[in-house]
């Protein structure tokens, strides 16, 4: 059966450049005490808790990186419906704002997997592909 309805518009976040030239000098600096204070000077910012959360699977520290994965996934939950998302439709990786938030929902794929909740990872790789699947083939 063919969907006769149109795909919703495309979410687009908008940029945040402070929180981004923060989250860039945090890179310089590599560790979760320099991306632990951008995520609290910009609790919002789904780049920073991304990044929190990578550090932690890359550390194997699953249930750390899932608290942080899950903040960030919902922060940008909060800023997608800001933006005009209603729950479904494109969120797309090529706009690099989007970006946190998509990584944050792949972190949490990997460390609901990590800890056990294989349903909770297998909605996250699902809702991830759902939102772009570039964003699943370039995070994968």
């Amino acid at each position: 059966m063919h969907n006769l309805l149109p795909e919703p518009p495309a979410t687009l976040l908008p940029a945040q450049d402070d929180a981004d030239a923060a989250l860039a000098e945090a890179r310089g600096v590599g560790t979760a005490e320099a991306y632990a204070t951008v995520a609290a000077r910009f609790p919002s910012f789904s780049g920073a808790w991304a990044a929190l959360a990578e550090l932690a699977l890359a550390a194997a520290q699953p249930v750390t990186a899932y608290a942080y994965a899950r903040t960030g996934y919902h922060r940008g939950l909060d800023a997608l419906r800001r933006n005009g998302w209603k729950g479904h439709g494109p969120v797309p990786w090529s706009h690099e704002p989007n970006q946190g938030f998509l990584r944050c929902l792949h972190a949490l794929s990997l460390a609901a997997d990590a800890i056990g909740e294989a349903d909770e990872a297998a909605r996250c790789a699902q809702f991830l592909r759902d939102s772009d699947p570039a964003a699943a083939d370039a995070l994968s």
